[in-house]
């Protein structure tokens, strides 16, 4: 399987499919590459070059004790992108890895990127604050810790729930789905999970965000019950200059059934803009 070294000798996984110019997928917590794989397959088909990677701590990259934080992951990110010598490349973060994305071009810049997509994203501040009211308490997310610290196993099959929006009135709900989030999830080391959930709960990317000076799609549903809407994706949109804020009426935050196809044709269309 294909590796990347980082400075700190950590393995980073990643899958690269297709030829064409890069996009470059970074997965949410607590999952890894394979969650990309549908838009992977869809991009790769269509003459790009399909890159995605599981984030340190996850999949099948190492499990190292430090660096699970967003400037490591977003250096990994960077160690990804010049050892592939990746150049005009498309950024597309979900989640966490919207976080990732935009904590890289705070970094790095955007000398090898030309385009940036954020979807269902935490940036720019998750956790409740003077300077942030719409954000979540604490509270929220010591519960998260509680459920990976206490029984992980149980807690990502009920987290799977919200995060595919499940517990809503007329939802389709797909067991195949909510058994592949359980299988990605337990792939993720104890120690990397609940550093993690303190990284992108904490991490603050107003500064980063002012950074973007390329074109930015912003994608995410207004049902977001694991990053809610009113604290993210309008907020964000205000801070990076000349982005697109597109918003999906009743979507949750995961990528399954028609949020999945609108988003994957919205995709395509900003790639060949």
């Amino acid at each position: 399987m294909p590796y990347v070294t980082t400075a700190d000798r950590t393995q980073i996984f990643y899958k690269d499919w297709g030829s064409g110019r890069p996009v470059v997928f970074s997965h949410g917590w607590p999952l890894n590459a394979d969650a990309w794989d549908g838009q992977m397959r869809l991009v790769a088909a269509n003459g790009y070059r399909a890159i995605a990677h599981d984030r340190r701590g996850h999949g099948r990259s190492s499990q190292p004790w430090d660096g699970n934080n967003m400037d490591t992951y977003a250096d990994d990110l960077a160690q990804l992108i010049e050892t592939l010598d990746l150049r005009d490349a498309v950024l597309v973060g979900h989640s966490t890895g919207g976080g990732e994305v935009t904590r890289y071009i705070g970094r790095h810049g955007t000398s090898r990127v030309a385009k940036a997509v954020l979807l269902g994203a935490v940036p720019p501040l998750m956790l409740k604050t003077d300077a942030n009211p719409e954000g979540l308490l604490v509270e929220a997310f010591d519960a998260i810790r509680a459920g990976v610290n206490n029984d992980r196993s149980q807690f990502y099959k009920d987290l799977a729930v919200p995060f595919y929006g499940y517990n809503r009135p007329g939802a389709e709900v797909s067991q195949g789905v909510i058994d592949a989030f359980w299988l990605w999830s337990m792939q993720v080391g104890i120690k990397g999970a609940l550093d993690c959930i303190k990284a992108f709960s904490e991490t603050d990317f107003v500064e980063d965000l002012k950074r973007f000076d390329i074109p930015t799609l912003i994608a995410h549903g207004d049902d977001d019950q694991i990053v809610p809407f009113v604290a993210s994706a309008p907020k964000s949109a205000e801070l990076v200059k000349d982005a697109t804020l597109k918003v999906y009426p009743g979507a949750p935050h995961g990528l399954a059934g028609a949020f999945e196809r609108e988003f994957n044709n919205d995709l395509l269309a900003f790639l060949a803009s």
